[in-house]
């Protein structure tokens, strides 16, 4: 049987407590499961990203009928297609969506040779 957590006054002393303590005595980590925490502001990064006018301006379209700042859209896209992936759930590519050549490979495929896309 494992241990009682004790009840701690302020996080000093719950730092402290853990600090010195093996959690294995306290927590069976057998039966943990992923939390996401929503409240946590995640850290952002800054980046530059190269993309081509014509796909930005088809980004602002949608954004605007969607009352949306553009980048937060992006930021959507990408958040939702990641998680598509982490589930291996990929939708399949429209033949008319884009250069065909600069599309990423599967899973467990790679390029034979670099694609001929733009800088």
């Amino acid at each position: 049987m494992k241990k009682r957590v004790p009840e701690f006054r302020t996080e000093e002393q719950e730092r402290e407590f853990w600090a010195t303590q093996d959690s294995t005595r306290y927590i069976d980590w057998s039966q943990a499961k992923r939390r996401k925490l929503a409240n946590l502001k995640p850290s952002l990064r800054s980046i530059s990203l190269r993309l081509p006018v014509s796909m930005i301006e088809d980004l602002k379209v949608l954004a605007n009928k969607r009352d949306v700042p553009y980048q937060s859209l992006l930021k959507v896209f990408l958040a939702e297609r990641l998680e598509q992936e982490r589930r291996g759930v990929t939708p399949p590519v429209a033949a008319d969506s884009g250069n065909a050549a600069c599309r990423i490979p599967a899973p467990g495929r790679r390029r034979v040779s670099p694609p001929p896309c733009g800088p």
